[in-house]
């Protein structure tokens, strides 16, 4: 259970809407949904009609400070079939990429990469008081895209496991290009906070918005506030 999850949700019945894509950058096909991920019927490129708004108004900032980028959106609904999927693929990987048999993990092993896993993902659960946050239609997992269609280098990549994942990993460096990394960080968020969005801390690509994570958030800004997450698990 994540800190968050003591925040109260008040579902507001807001629907999933499709986000207009000619306005934004995307990857095509859908980088989970190549990897074999459940979506069935639901897109991964749908959003609660209010960050589909903020999103649009975020990507109206960006082309004030960066004319001609654009954000680019790694992924945004996801049902908790998909999170599942996902959970289990990057435990694969995580056993792959060290060397192992899952077959032949210890518990103590096992319990350690389940470890590294739920630090970048949430769990899929179930539970309507505990969803996943993209479950939820409210958060978004972007980047951006310059002038010449090219990915800005943000120093790691989308769900990369490992602490680079964190926002400020590069604030502290005096390395020229490692400083341009912080900056491209600090510019996505920008416009993306601009917005109303909130960005998860320990992830640099993740925002939310009305979401549990989002109203946690905003209540550890200022504890004189109490405010409380308007869209629960969608599927």
């Amino acid at each position: 259970m994540r800190p968050y999850h003591q925040v109260p949700i008040q579902e507001c019945g807001q629907p999933l809407v499709a986000i207009p894509l000619e306005l934004f950058a995307v990857e095509s096909p859908h980088p989970y949904e190549k990897l074999g991920a459940p979506y069935g019927e639901h897109s991964p490129y749908f959003l609660r009609q209010s960050l589909v708004d903020s999103l649009i108004a975020a990507q109206n900032h960006l082309q004030l400070l960066r004319p001609d980028w654009r954000i680019q959106i790694f992924d945004a609904y996801r049902p908790v079939a998909v999170q599942q999927f996902m959970v289990d693929y990057t435990f694969a990987e995580v056993v792959r990429e060290r060397g192992f048999v899952e077959a032949e993990l210890s518990a103590t092993q096992r319990q350690e990469i389940w470890q590294e896993v739920y630090k970048i993902w949430a769990e899929p659960s179930l539970d309507k008081k505990t969803p996943p946050p993209h479950s939820t239609g409210a958060a978004v997992d972007v980047t951006l895209v310059d002038e010449t269609g090219e990915v800005v280098d943000m120093g790691s990549p989308i769900d990369e496991l490992s602490e680079r994942s964190l926002p400020d990993y590069y604030a502290i460096s005096d390395i020229p290009e490692v400083q341009q990394y912080h900056g491209n960080r600090l510019l996505l968020c920008d416009v993306m906070e601009k917005a109303g969005f909130k960005r998860n801390p320990r992830e640099w690509w993740h925002f939310s918005l009305g979401d549990q994570m989002w109203a946690w958030l905003h209540n550890q800004a200022n504890p004189d506030q109490n405010f409380v997450a308007r869209y629960g698990r969608l599927v």
